[in-house]
């Protein structure tokens, strides 16, 4: 179960323990931002003596179906490219949890994100139509590190993996991370990333 953090005016939350686990997630919804971005605007924040989240995990559900998705979590440090907020319809395309996931449009089989400040740890979980294969790269461009899907995924086929497969990556100063499959679909769900 993921515990959620609301930042309000006066106070950030703070993890003591910051391994990589799912109850030090901050589950960030749409009225979260809206209200974190106001309430950090108004005041000053000491960065010595409030500890910021390490690990964010995106919760699409308040995206609106078939919403172009982009600079919804910019204030989290995340900007999408060629991104679309669906609930699948498709039985084939199972969601993780809840029911909005993303996935690559208008270009099929391809979607990017771009961090504003470097994360070392990214991880998502994805449903795929065909191999993908997820890439990280530095502010030069650079591939980092990649990791791959090895084939489709999809629910009620006879796939060796399950659908809602987790991929993650772990490298130093990854500035952006790209999804791309070769003529086909998929779908990710709790997006993830560590600074």
């Amino acid at each position: 179960m993921i515990k959620e953090a609301t930042l309000q005016s006066n106070k950030l939350p703070t993890f003591e323990d910051r391994k990589f686990l799912r109850e030090n997630y901050v589950s960030v919804e749409k009225e979260t931002i809206d209200s974190a971005c106001k309430s950090q605007n108004q005041i000053d924040i000491d960065e010595e003596q409030a500890a910021v989240p390490t690990c964010i995990c995106l919760n699409l559900e308040d995206l609106k179906c078939f919403e172009a998705v982009e600079r919804q979590y910019e204030q989290w440090g995340v900007i999408f490219h060629n991104s679309v907020a669906i609930q699948p319809s498709n039985p084939a395309f199972p969601t993780h949890s809840g029911v909005t996931v993303l996935m690559g449009s208008p270009k099929s089989g391809f979607l990017e994100a771009t961090f504003l400040r470097p994360v070392h740890w990214v991880s998502t979980f994805v449903t795929s139509s065909q191999r993908l294969v997820l890439c990280a790269y530095d502010r030069h461009n650079q591939l980092l590190t990649q990791t791959a899907l090895p084939a489709a995924n999809l629910a009620n086929s006879d796939s060796a993996l399950p659908p809602s497969t987790l991929l993650s990556l772990t490298a130093n100063d990854i500035h952006r991370i790209t999804f791309s499959t070769f003529d086909g679909q998929f779908i990710i769900d709790d997006f993830s990333f560590c600074f």
